[in-house]
């Protein structure tokens, strides 16, 4: 009752008096935290904000995913950056189709020198995600989190060699078959298989996070691009989805054929028909979206990476892909020699792809608002937010909000049927943060692009920086990885002046974080201070949100 917590007392007896030696407060795992918070405020030792302020974010994570017996003795082999947390073993396997055959017989970790969309059915497959490239943001950390699988990047000690499937590391070599235990909390590289601990969520931890949620005033969304990871992350307690990915959407095999069709296509006639043939797949992706996010506002970013990613890159992938589409190799050869960049990061990506093909932007535009017709009439609330990507410009983004708005009015008076709906934009180009009045003029909402972001604002190849970065914290550069915690000196400063900037214009305009920065306690201490409605991460980093946003409130009442 003193000390109003757990604690370790060491004492003597000595001629059978008792002596206090000292007391200190006790050590304690994160799900006993967690239950002697919870007991301690329902026996009036503590009230709710202390409960809560006394459990960290950083302890949720251990909550939601399996981890290495912290007994155990292990061989640690290698060392990347700790992408996704959780701890995951398996076979080792090297490409995505052997991940899907063999995950049939039993757990594997599919192992990359760097994953591409086209791995996706492969990262589902696997307990697991290793690469030797790449950074916190890079395809495999960013895709590994939203799936909840633990995932190792940036592992540069270790050698991939596809052709042997084998990696090595030193004298160390491992096959495919042989089993391997990753670490995505810590970035370790184990031999064999390590025991675990598998998590435990019980009534103590969803009553504490009611509890945070009444003292929170950001608001929690999530990164989501299937019904599937939608219908998780609001069972985690996310209020809506604030970035629905539509690339991803376009690589599954039933797809990428008319994908691929689109892009090889010689004029606008030959786009729109191969588009034609994506347009119901993909009203039927945001039906199933909008039926799980009843009721809550659902952002969905239109098309952004460059189109070279949807095409094959080896010449015997080409000459495959090319007899399946029906041209010559020389032709589909061509064409993916032409879409090649120097930067693509920089390139034809984004708004400029709607720019450039108007009609990408039509079809994107035609499913949206279909599919939320459909699922209205289902007598269910549909609330869509469109977002345009790589907007550096006011022209850029009312070019694209013509074609958006055109559509919807076209559709919703086809459907006889009038829904309520917003078109704003991404804040992700240093240039937008310096004209956000600008934007803001044409723009319903902002969201910030943190990833992308700090790309540009340090001049930073985020699937590069796993080469240099930890050197950079090593030698006291810099404090942490600014793609996984904000620099709030630098990248900070350009998000507070997009927002007073925007906010100058529309004082109720709606903004938000989507990098993922957005479930990083510190970044989201950040979010709330300077006045952003929500903060939306990856669907297991939603209670981490939740948690972290509360306790930005508490701070902000000390300081006071």
């Amino acid at each position: 009752k003193h000390y109003r917590d757990m604690q370790d007392i060491e004492f003597t007896i000595e001629k059978g008096k008792l002596y206090m030696l000292q007391t200190r407060t006790g050590k304690r795992t994160a799900q006993a935290n967690v239950k002697i918070a919870v007991d301690m405020c329902k026996e009036g030792l503590i009230d709710k904000k202390e409960a809560v302020r006394r459990v960290k974010p950083e302890e949720i994570d251990q909550l939601l995913h399996p981890m290495i017996d912290p007994k155990a003795k292990v061989e640690v082999i290698a060392k990347g950056l700790p992408a996704s947390p959780g701890a995951a073993k398996g076979k080792v396997v090297f490409s995505a189709q052997d991940a899907v055959e063999e995950s049939k017989e039993g757990e594997v970790i599919l192992v990359r020198m760097e994953t591409s969309p086209e791995d996706i059915a492969g990262m589902h497959a696997a307990q697991g995600i290793l690469t030797a490239r790449g950074g916190m943001t890079s395809h495999a950390a960013v895709v590994a989190r939203g799936m909840g699988k633990p995932c190792v990047v940036g592992c540069e000690s270790i050698t991939v060699d596809y052709e042997k499937e084998e990696f090595r590391v030193g004298d160390i070599v491992v096959k495919r078959g042989e089993v391997i235990t990753i670490d995505g909390s810590t970035g370790r590289v184990i031999l064999g298989s390590a025991p675990m601990v598998e998590p435990q969520l019980k009534g103590e931890f969803a009553e504490l996070m009611r509890w945070a949620d009444e003292i929170r005033k950001l608001g929690v969304r999530t990164n989501a691009d299937t019904p599937h990871d939608a219908k998780l992350a609001r069972e985690f307690g996310a209020e809506g989805i604030g970035l629905c990915r539509t690339e991803h959407m376009f690589f599954a095999p039933d797809r990428i054929k008319a994908m691929r069709e689109m892009i090889i296509a010689r004029d606008a006639e030959g786009r729109k028909k191969a588009l034609e043939k994506l347009l119901p797949m993909q009203r039927e992706d945001f039906i199933g979206i909008f039926r799980v996010m009843e009721g809550l506002p659902v952002i969905i970013r239109l098309l952004d990476p460059p189109l070279h990613e949807f095409l094959p890159q080896e010449d015997e992938q080409i000459r495959e892909i090319a007899e399946e589409l029906g041209v010559s190799f020389e032709e589909l050869k061509a064409k993916v020699e032409g879409l090649r960049e120097l930067n693509p990061m920089l390139g034809h990506r984004g708004c400029r792809l709607g720019i450039t093909y108007p009609e990408i932007t039509e079809m994107q535009a035609k499913a949206i608002f279909e599919a939320a017709c459909q699922v209205y009439k289902e007598g269910k609330k549909v609330i869509p937010e469109i977002m345009v990507p790589l907007v550096g410009d006011v022209n850029e983004f009312r070019n694209q909000k013509e074609i958006i708005v055109r559509v919807a009015e076209e559709v919703m008076e086809k459907e006889g049927i009038k829904i309520e709906y917003m078109v704003g934009t991404m804040i992700e180009i240093p240039r937008a943060c310096l004209v956000a009045d600008e934007i803001a003029k044409e723009a319903d909402f902002y969201s910030f692009g943190t990833n992308d972001l700090t790309q540009m604002g340090f001049g930073f190849s985020r699937d590069d920086v796993g080469k240099f970065v930890p050197y950079y914290i090593e030698k006291g550069i810099l404090p942490r990885d600014p793609f996984s915690s904000l620099d709030i000196k630098g990248i900070g400063a350009l998000v507070k002046i997009g927002i007073e900037k925007g906010r100058s214009v529309k004082p109720e305009l709606e903004i938000g974080i989507c990098g993922e920065h957005g479930g990083d306690p510190d970044s989201i201490k950040f979010c709330h201070k300077v006045g952003m409605n929500y903060v939306s991460c990856s669907p297991f980093r939603v209670p981490v949100a939740r948690l972290s946003a509360a306790h930005a409130v508490l701070e902000e009442e000390e300081e006071k």
